[in-house]
């Protein structure tokens, strides 16, 4: 039989899929270890190794090949790990390393290129526009990031699109705000420093020197109690239009698809769709599907099976 091995690799957690068909009811087995990152880059290796061997034991099958989601992407030029929160990774030649350890062939992704890929093929887009040639799959939660997942014909086998450098979809590190928070990237303002979970909790903060988790933010918003909060919700929604914008006006995708926590929100798909117009290069008309994602945390795996 055949079947579908994902990793995806996190900062604490490693987890595993294995998959008898590409569907998320086709689950033979799934595991999840601790990452243990703090113990360096053989140890991350070693306990990757571990978890291959579990499913290989437990399940009786052996891979053809494996797909890894990863917290940074493989450079097409050095072979090597680059823009891994997971710093130990960057420099490093996984992919090589990975495969001599695992005796099997692997394909590395973003993990946000594994989002995309996943609710592409076996989560919301499929129901939604089951013909679609181009996806851009956005999270926001505790980073901002994207892919981009595109096909060659209505009926052909969805990829993700890696670029020349390998940083297709890296839509959290275009500057957003001009002179903003400092970004570990090296610049200020990026996506990431303004969307994310954390940056709209620093700004909240900033306002009015209370700590209030985002949940709470938008509750007080949503209540009508606290003007800093509407004001945190406003800089959101007006961020994320203008930020969304620059992907239609760039990529023109069939659908978007939004992860992470604050992709939750509800407003960002009637207000926030509002402050896309504003900024869209199409007369103030958004024609494109933004949904809400499937799969939820299984996004991650599921896709690296699916590469």
């Amino acid at each position: 039989m055949q079947t579908y091995w994902g990793i995806d690799l996190g900062g604490t957690k490693i987890e595993g899929v294995v998959l008898s068909s590409p569907s998320p009811d086709a689950i033979v087995l799934r595991k999840r270890i601790d990452t243990e990152a703090h113990k360096g880059y053989d140890h991350i290796l070693s306990r990757i190794e571990l978890l291959v061997d579990i499913l290989r034991v437990e399940t009786g099958y052996q891979p053809e090949h494996i797909g890894f989601g990863t917290p940074g992407t493989n450079d097409p030029t050095t072979n090597t790990m680059k823009n891994c929160n997971t710093t130990v990774l960057n420099g490093k030649p996984m992919v090589q390393d990975l495969a001599r350890r695992l005796a099997v062939p692997i394909t590395v992704a973003n993990d946000a290129n594994c989002f995309a890929l996943a609710e592409a093929t076996m989560g919301i887009v499929p129901e939604v526009m089951p013909d679609f040639r181009c996806v851009f799959g956005v999270i926001m939660g505790t980073g901002v990031g994207g892919g981009v997942v595109f096909k060659t014909s209505a009926d052909s086998k969805p990829m993700v699109l890696g670029g020349l450098h390998g940083i297709g979809g890296e839509w959290g590190h275009n500057i957003l705000e001009e002179n903003g928070y400092d970004c570990y990237c090296g610049k200020r303002g990026c996506n990431e420093q303004v969307l994310s979970g954390p940056a709209l909790q620093r700004f909240y903060y900033e306002q009015c020197g209370e700590e209030r988790k985002m949940k709470e933010i938008i509750e007080r918003h949503r209540q009508g109690i606290d003007p800093v909060a509407t004001q945190t919700f406003e800089r959101m929604l007006e961020y994320y239009g203008r930020s969304i914008s620059t992907i239609i006006n760039v990529l023109d995708p069939d659908a978007i698809v939004l992860g992470g926590g604050v992709g939750n929100v509800d407003e960002l798909y009637t207000e926030g769709t509002e402050r896309i117009k504003k900024y869209i290069f199409n007369n103030g008309v958004v024609r494109t599907p933004i949904l809400r994602p499937k799969l939820g945390d299984s996004a991650g795996v599921f896709g690296a099976a699916m590469l």
